[in-house]
């Protein structure tokens, strides 16, 4: 375990990582949370958002049930068919397990989820308790792979060793090592790519996979949205790869590049000229790895004619959004992504959060809002409220919890994170952001809550 975690932080394709001292760089990148201690997100719960929406695989997590019941459905990722990846497996270690020790338990429950649900594969989640009560994991998944005859994958991210986004390293890691190139595809083309880091949030991917359609170009593999367990094990065979805006799933990216010779780029599909820009990228690198010539002539043709459908759908939108002031509260890829976004119809973002950014997400804030550029390394509730309450913004988007401070302050809010019911993604998905943040600020409710009470009007 302190070898995969000393290797997962020391990333070579982390910029921030390589301008560290090595001193530095062994120390990592944030502190290790005690045993139990989750605020914030756990190596555990970062590795389970990773590889969760893989839909057909069942995902067992050895630990107490409280493991399981925080990390559940805590991401909308929406599945295209097998829905197994809902549904909650725990071996819910109790008392007894903990003294004597849970492998035992650990491969009933194995033998039972492929007796009754005849999954393609299994993966086991480690936790903190069964990581400090010394339960082998890794041996009980190879004899249990042996014996009922399919892949049951250990996925060694206990929630002590670190934060989340070490989790997603680590999940990462599980994949490269038991997973990606056990199985050759039925055929491939020459413009077979992989996505990396996408999770179908709302069904993001959905809204970007029909224009990548239309210019024949074919998802190999989705990693980890939407994905089936012998899609990512024959992801080695794609020609290119896109890294949707995170340093999370790095190390994939990297590291298929090392071994089977798979060149990636980052990119977003937030905001049009962004989402332009990626399929752009996805052209050129598939056309430099042998795919059809006239493919960049197509992606440009299909361009055009998206950018005019989009924006003649959202002229009307720009006399009411124009000047409008957003507090941006999120983190990582959407502190810029959004930003990009945001100010393409006129918008202006007083401030976006920085807290789990990267260094490269920071640079990409101040390209986009120069000297303006306000980012927030934190924001507590009561100065997110005085912040509201000044006025200084016309629009809260955050996340779900701080959605109680924006109704205090009488403010409108967004939900922009993880548990947001509408889809962002491509050009589509710009629409229909715009159209979203427009009905928040011009809801009549505003100007009803925002009226002195009748008792108050006497005085």
């Amino acid at each position: 375990m302190r070898s995969n975690v000393a290797e997962a932080f020391n990333e070579p394709g982390c910029e921030h990582n390589r301008a560290k001292s090595e001193k530095d760089r062994k120390k990592g990148c944030s502190r290790t949370a005690k045993p139990g201690a989750a605020a914030g997100g756990c190596a555990f719960d970062g590795a389970k958002i990773a590889l969760q929406p893989i839909t057909d695989v069942a995902h067992l997590v050895h630990g107490p049930i409280a493991c399981e019941g925080n990390s559940w459905d805590n991401r909308g990722s929406f599945s295209s068919g097998p829905l197994l990846y809902r549904t909650s497996f725990t071996t819910d270690l109790g008392e007894n397990d903990i003294v004597m020790g849970g492998e035992k338990r650990l491969a009933r429950a194995i033998h039972e989820i492929v007796e009754k649900y005849d999954p393609p594969a299994v993966f086991i989640y480690q936790t903190c308790v069964s990581a400090l009560t010394g339960d082998d994991v890794e041996a009980v998944c190879k004899a249990a792979s042996r014996r009922l005859g399919r892949p049951v994958v250990p996925v060694n991210a206990p929630g002590f060793v670190g934060g989340k986004n070490l989790g997603n390293r680590l999940a990462g890691e599980a994949l490269l090592d038991n997973v990606i190139g056990t199985r050759e595809p039925e055929y491939t083309t020459p413009t077979d790519i992989n996505i990396i880091g996408e999770f179908n949030l709302s069904g993001e991917l959905w809204q970007v996979k029909p224009l990548l359609d239309r210019l024949g170009v074919r998802i190999l593999a989705c990693i980890s949205g939407d994905a089936k367990y012998h899609e990512v094990a024959q992801s080695h065979r794609a020609r290119a790869a896109m890294m949707v805006c995170s340093k999370a799933l790095i190390n994939v990216a990297r590291k298929m590049e090392e071994r089977y010779q798979i060149p990636f780029f980052e990119g977003s599909f937030y905001g049009i000229s962004d989402v332009s820009d990626t399929l752009r990228n996805i052209a050129r690198l598939l056309v430099e790895r042998g795919g059809p010539p006239d493919l960049l002539e197509r992606t440009e043709a299909l361009i055009a004619q998206e950018e005019e459908r989009a924006w003649a759908r959202l002229a009307p939108y720009g006399a009411r959004l124009k000047g409008k002031r957003v507090l941006l509260i999120t983190g990582g890829v959407k502190s810029w992504s959004v930003v990009s976004a945001l100010q393409e119809i006129g918008m202006i973002v007083v401030g976006t959060s920085v807290k789990k950014s990267t260094k490269e997400d920071k640079e990409r804030v101040e390209d986009l809002m120069g000297d303006d550029a306000h980012m927030i390394e934190s924001l507590p509730p009561r100065e997110m409220y005085a912040m509201l309450k000044e006025a200084q913004a016309d629009i809260l988007m955050a996340g779900g919890r701080s959605q109680f401070v924006a109704l205090k302050a009488k403010v409108p809010f967004l939900d922009i994170n993880q548990e947001r019911h509408h889809a962002y993604a491509g050009y589509e998905g710009m629409v229909t952001l715009v159209e979203e943040i427009d009905k928040a600020i011009h809801s009549p409710i505003w100007a009803q809550v925002r009226k002195p009470a009748p008792w108050e009007m006497k005085k």
